[in-house]
């Protein structure tokens, strides 16, 4: 009997999501520009806005690992209404949360992530630390199935992959046919205030290149 998985599942290492999808990785700053190129100044009401944003989350993150309905209310959902991502023209929808299981050799480590849908242009990746707290990377082959899956392969598609800590950006696209893809760097909340601030100006760049697309 054949065996059917969702491909989410399947798919648990970047080499298997590259060769899944024909995935090529174009690191060029002409290809993914909107993490490096010369970002729009925040407000100084937003950055004080944004500075509460990180003082709550690392008030409450010095308890423990957080789950990731948490991580949803205290960074990702106010650093997108920030960015503007809760107003037209976007619109947003939840996809269903999928299991991650990842042997590193020593133990099985289970995690789980939920995913945010916006405007089918930009996949926002929540990942839930549970036991051992989960690397963002573990979550990368993931977002590629996802973004693969774009239902409109003409325009460049977006992710970005946070557990709370730590913040990642994915672009997508389609290119003579091949589908490239690129990474950000890491950004991280527990560095300095200036990290949330630049991943609150990528979003607002990218909120522009979606409503420009």
């Amino acid at each position: 009997m054949t065996q059917v998985s969702a491909i989410t599942e399947a798919i648990t290492s970047l080499r298997e999501a590259e060769t899944r999808f024909g995935l090529i990785r174009i690191e060029s700053e002409e290809f993914f520009p909107e993490w490096k190129s010369e970002l729009s100044p925040i407000p100084e009401a937003e950055k004080a806005s944004l500075d509460v944003l990180r003082r709550r989350y690392l008030y409450h993150r010095g308890e423990g690992d957080l789950l990731e309905g948490t991580v949803m209310l205290l960074v990702v959902s106010p650093l997108l209404a920030l960015s503007g991502f809760y107003d037209p023209p976007f619109r947003i929808k939840a996809e269903s949360s999928v299991d991650l299981v990842l042997d590193d050799g020593e133990e099985v480590l289970r995690g789980r992530i939920d995913v945010l849908v916006l405007q089918n242009q930009l996949w926002v990746i929540v990942v839930e630390s549970k036991k051992t707290t989960l690397s963002i990377w573990s979550a990368v082959p993931q977002a590629l199935a996802y973004l693969m899956a774009n239902p409109h392969p003409d325009k460049p598609v977006f992710g970005m992959v946070t557990n709370g800590d730590d913040v990642l950006f994915i672009k997508v696209k389609q290119e003579a046919d091949t589908p490239k893809y690129d990474l950000s760097r890491v950004f991280a909340l527990f560095t300095s205030a200036k990290e949330l601030y630049t991943i609150c100006q990528i979003l607002k760049l990218i909120g522009q290149v979606i409503s420009n697309s």
